[in-house]
């Protein structure tokens, strides 16, 4: 059976059914809620729009722009998105069963609890009997689709077909990928946290640093795949139950140590321990403690004092550090991810009245980092990786930033 012909729209169309659908949204007398299925939007402009609860069911966008656009809750049931620009769109609970993304940019794209399983359009026969349209059916595709930090939490991509699909540094916690195809999709630094991936296939797929703490398994293809420095339920180094004290009674010791100059108590030292299931470390006072290579990935250390700690190649990734005194803390190498450092100290410290010690951030990966607000004078950042770091309203004084990964990194002045 044929498929359904698409009815061509101009894009002075599209622009009065957009401005209609803002009226509808504000309850103003004359709104029409958006309704585009079937229609040929391909190489139109959308950047920007508010389309949320819009219906596009079976609509043909590939090639648009749609950067910035608004489509939460929108209905995009076997829509054709190939080679669309969807970077920074939002599809909040979209419906996107059956849905092409072919070669399409998601890059930052919000997707959360979206719904990518397979979908079918039918249409009434003479006799009104429902049939399916084989030209416009089938698997939801993201092959060769960039999902570059784009957040699939609860996404359901069940039985898509994602092979060679980027998902660089994506956040993918709880989404369903059972039965997906993403053989040589490359999944660096994505965190699949309790993600479902039974029956995946993920054979020659990049997994590098990727986490997969919770994450199903259960007859998951990963002939091939590249798991160097991927984070599981396994210990990553050594298990904090190999701390000769409970950390608490050890973290008391080490503030003795620091009150005492060094009198009383012990400097505490967890040099390549994993301490995931450690309590949270909000507000504890950890100045100058030694964790280089430990594992800290997710923990709470907002408000921690933390001046003058040795921290390098820790795993800091997600964690939560907002407000904390960073000040001269050695972060060289250790990684920082998506961690929140809004409001943090990450300035000098002082020793004497003619010494201090800077921060030093040299090497650490800090992509997409939340750096708002916080202080990074005369911080140290040669060859750090700070794409799409976040750093509106940071102190930057004396900071060198030339030699720093940027790209889109928000926040600098130009």
């Amino acid at each position: 059976m044929r498929g359904r012909p698409r009815l061509k729209i101009s894009q002075e169309e599209l622009d009065q059914v957009i401005r209609l659908h803002k009226m509808y949204q504000m309850a103003r007398p004359g709104g029409q809620r958006a309704l585009l299925t079937y229609r040929d939007l391909s190489g139109l402009t959308l950047a920007g729009c508010d389309l949320s609860d819009a219906d596009l069911t079976g609509a043909v966008l590939s090639g648009a722009n749609l950067a910035g656009a608004n489509f939460n809750h929108g209905i995009l049931f076997g829509c054709n998105l190939a080679k669309a620009n969807l970077r920074g769109a939002s599809l909040v609970r979209a419906d996107l069963r059956g849905a092409c993304l072919r070669g399409a940019d998601l890059t930052n794209a919000n997707l959360f609890d979206c719904d990518l399983r397979d979908g079918r359009l039918a249409v009434r026969d003479g006799q009104g009997n429902l049939a399916t349209l084989p030209a416009d059916v089938g698997t939801s595709e993201l092959v060769g689709a960039i999902l570059v930090n784009a957040n699939l939490s609860r996404a359901k991509i069940s039985g898509s077909q994602a092979m060679h699909t980027d998902f660089t540094d994506a956040v993918m916690r709880g989404c369903k990928l059972v039965r997906a195809d993403m053989r040589h999709a490359n999944l660096n630094g994505a965190n699949l946290e309790g993600a479902d991936l039974s029956g995946a296939d993920l054979r020659n797929a990049s997994l590098r640093g990727a986490v997969l703490t919770g994450a199903v398994t259960a007859l998951t293809e990963l002939g091939g795949a590249d798991l160097t420095q991927a984070l599981t339920d396994k210990t990553a180094g050594k298990s904090i139950n190999e701390l000769a004290q409970p950390l608490e009674a050890l973290i008391r010791q080490h503030q003795r140590f620091v009150e005492s100059g060094g009198v009383e108590g012990m400097r505490l030292d967890l040099t390549g321990y994993d301490l995931r299931t450690a309590p949270s470390l909000a507000g504890a006072h950890l100045t100058g403690l030694k964790a280089g290579n430990a594992v800290l990935y997710g923990l709470n250390l907002e408000g921690a004092w933390l001046q003058g700690a040795q921290l390098e190649g820790a795993d800091l990734r997600y964690c939560k550090l907002t407000g904390a005194d960073l000040r001269g803390a050695n972060f060289t190498n250790a990684l920082l991810n998506h961690a929140d450092l809004r409001d943090a100290n990450l300035g000098p410290l002082t020793i004497t009245n003619d010494r201090t010690i800077d921060c030093r951030l040299d090497g650490a990966s800090m992509r997409y980092v939340d750096l708002r607000r916080a202080n990074l004078t005369r911080a140290i950042v040669g060859g750090a990786d700070l794409t799409g770091a976040n750093l509106t309203g940071a102190l930057l004084v004396g900071t060198d930033l030339s030699a720093a990964t940027l790209t889109g990194a928000q926040g600098l002045d130009h």
